[in-house]
């Protein structure tokens, strides 16, 4: 069975960090360029970052750069979202997709193959 899923996820006051993972199972990530994304009550689902499956390259939004860092561990089976320096904006659920292919090729939601369910980012005090 072909599954992501994400975990990590949590209240966390602002200023805190947190790490997301997105673990794989019933199909190896290896081939597979992997984005985050997230979406907020009343809002879009929005791509928040992507690592590339050829050469580990990575992207990230404008509102999360140089906050949130991107990794994938192949011998897991998993990639990891590093979020810091958290803000009440940040809020939202996180999902992660896989795209079959070697590179980030954006965030349009058609593009990935797999979706995972989802976990919940509460940034409040």
């Amino acid at each position: 069975q072909v599954q992501l899923v994400e975990s990590g996820g949590g209240l966390v006051q602002p200023g805190g960090s947190l790490r997301l993972s997105c673990a794989a199972s019933g199909f190896t990530l290896d081939n597979y360029a992997i984005g985050w994304f997230r979406q907020a009550p009343g809002k879009e689902r929005e791509g928040v970052s992507c690592i590339s499956s050829s050469d580990g390259s990575t992207d990230y939004a404008d509102s999360v750069k140089g906050r949130f860092t991107i990794s994938r561990d192949k011998a897991k089976n998993t990639v990891y979202l590093q979020m810091n320096s958290l803000k009440p904006e940040d809020t939202a659920v996180y999902y992660c997709a896989a795209d079959l292919g070697p590179f980030c090729s954006g965030y349009e939601l058609y593009e990935y193959d797999y979706w995972g369910q989802g976990t919940q980012v509460t940034v409040s005090s």
